[in-house]
């Protein structure tokens, strides 16, 4: 079983919404589609489901041409960041709704729903409740244990966790792959959190203004983006960069620093070229003899309890350091920060990826 879109695109009044896209999931998978709202999300699921017509293009479904086809026909079950119930049902019905319409017994009914509610840890006693008695998460796990029972080839979990509390967040983003992966499904899931991919696990599709800029397994978009683009969006804050000029066997930075070409840097040929780099890799104390040091002025700080982010204007460029520990800064101060060269990524000066950071070809 397989989902293939060819040449896929949709406008919506002259708006590009998403650009002529190729893409093919298999059954059985978690794919991940990870980037900033507004990046095509959501529209791109839609024309996945049917809720939407393409443009251009088409969608095979197991082989077959279902471009045309109303969503009522193609298996699909879809989650969304708001909870979802019939709110005059109990949450036993709501869960059993699409089994009703298939026309399953009232045994495999019974035995379904009981499963998928125990799944979700929504206790006996809360199926004879309405929605609107339960707390946003237990709303959240029905809607979810719906899908569940509605045996879909196609599940697409829009946010559906973005209005939880942190830590049921945190419970089901372990339990979710688990549930679902003896299903056969093909799961989507999109996000908007590069910690939430990475957790998920599966494929990842990064995208960027209504594009997808890479897909592939989970751990090689994250750690060998292809494009500045894909490491920009998979990286929370966003990774860091410098202009950066190479000539003979040094390194030469915009503010009069140069340094030796070591690291991803060696063999690169003359030129121009973009250094990238994230967050939690800058430190403030210098950790080996070949550190980069960049003099930096501290604009804000950010204490989140157990780490500090810092951000930074270096010569014109807003940086972001993510530091262990809480760290009391002065505002406005000049301020040393250090970088090990193998964190550094090499990308073109359009953006192309040259070189990934050597400790990630090495993880």
């Amino acid at each position: 079983m397989s989902l293939i879109l060819e040449g896929v695109s949709k406008s919506v009044n002259g708006q590009p919404h998403i650009h002529a896209t190729d893409l093919e999931l298999r059954s059985g998978t978690m794919n991940v589609l990870l980037g900033p709202t507004s990046s095509g999300k959501t529209s791109l699921m839609r024309l996945m489901a049917g809720l939407d017509a393409p443009n251009t293009g088409k969608v095979i479904w197991d082989g077959k041409d279902v471009t045309g086809m109303r969503v009522q026909d193609r298996g699909v079950a879809m989650v969304y960041q708001q909870f979802i119930n019939y709110p005059s049902m109990t949450v036993y019905e709501n869960i059993a709704s699409p089994m009703r319409l298939l026309r399953k017994s009232k045994d495999q009914i019974d035995s379904a729903v009981k499963k998928a509610a125990e799944l979700m840890k929504l206790a006996p006693e809360l199926l004879t409740r309405k929605p609107l008695e339960l707390s946003g998460g237990q709303q959240q796990r029905c809607a979810l244990a719906r899908a569940l029972v509605k045996e879909a080839g196609l599940v697409l979990l829009d946010e559906p966790l973005a209005n939880l509390d942190y830590k049921l967040r945190e419970e089901l983003r372990a339990e979710i792959p688990k549930i679902f992966e003896e299903a056969g499904s093909i799961f989507v899931y999109a996000t908007t959190e590069p910690e939430e991919a990475l957790l998920l696990g599966g494929n990842t599709a990064t995208m960027w203004e209504g594009r997808i800029t890479q897909f592939g397994e989970t751990p090689v978009v994250y750690r060998q983006p292809v494009n500045a683009t894909t490491a920009r969006v998979f990286s929370d804050p966003p990774m860091n960069f410098l202009k950066v000029r190479v000539s003979g066997d040094r390194l030469h930075f915009g503010d009069g620093q140069s340094a030796p070409a070591s690291d991803a840097f060696a063999g690169l040929a003359e030129g121009n070229y973009l250094a990238g780099f994230r967050p939690n890799h800058l430190e403030m104390a210098k950790k080996g003899p070949s550190a980069l040091e960049f003099s930096t002025k501290l604009q804000v700080t950010e204490i989140t309890g157990s780490e500090t982010f810092i951000h930074l204007d270096h010569q014109g460029d807003s940086w972001v350091g993510l530091i262990h520990g809480v760290k009391v800064l002065e505002i406005g101060a000049m301020m040393d920060v250090f970088l090990d060269p193998k964190h550094v990524y090499i990308f073109a000066e359009d953006g192309t990826s040259v070189a990934p950071a050597s400790y990630a070809t090495a993880a």
